[in-house]
């Protein structure tokens, strides 16, 4: 999981499992949205994504064809899926729990000051 972390976290290896997400593309079609770069570039980059499962490699005669690998997407998924849900579940649980700690009537209210009070009466004699 950590090495599908890895390898999503740098932007052009995000776009690259976009441009094969729902089609299978040769190294040389997807080295051509990235001009910035050099094929070999793509083409570490793809090894990246290829080591870390999240793109499948099919040899056709001499092209490599490259596309998303569906179901280890759908395990990451689920993975952060249940990370930010039992994360999300802790939080509440500290949150209730101090709320209980503080008490029934809870943290005090904040008191105004001599300009708030100022600022209200003021804002009162306009209104008049």
């Amino acid at each position: 999981m950590d090495s599908a972390l890895k390898a999503l976290a740098e932007p052009r290896r995000r776009e690259i499992l976009r441009l094969v997400w729902s089609r299978e593309l040769p190294a040389t079609d997807i080295a051509s949205h990235f001009a910035e770069i050099t094929r070999s570039a793509v083409s570490q980059h793809l090894g990246v994504l290829r080591e870390a499962q999240l793109i499948t490699e099919r040899r056709d005669g001499t092209r490599r064809l490259y596309r998303a690998d569906q179901g280890e997407m759908a395990r990451l998924r689920r993975f952060l899926d249940e990370y930010w849900t039992d994360g999300l579940l802790r939080l509440r649980d500290a949150a209730e729990a101090a709320e209980r700690a503080a008490g029934p009537t809870g943290p005090a209210a904040p008191q105004q000051t001599a300009s708030t009070e100022q600022t209200a009466s003021t804002e009162q004699t306009k209104e008049s």
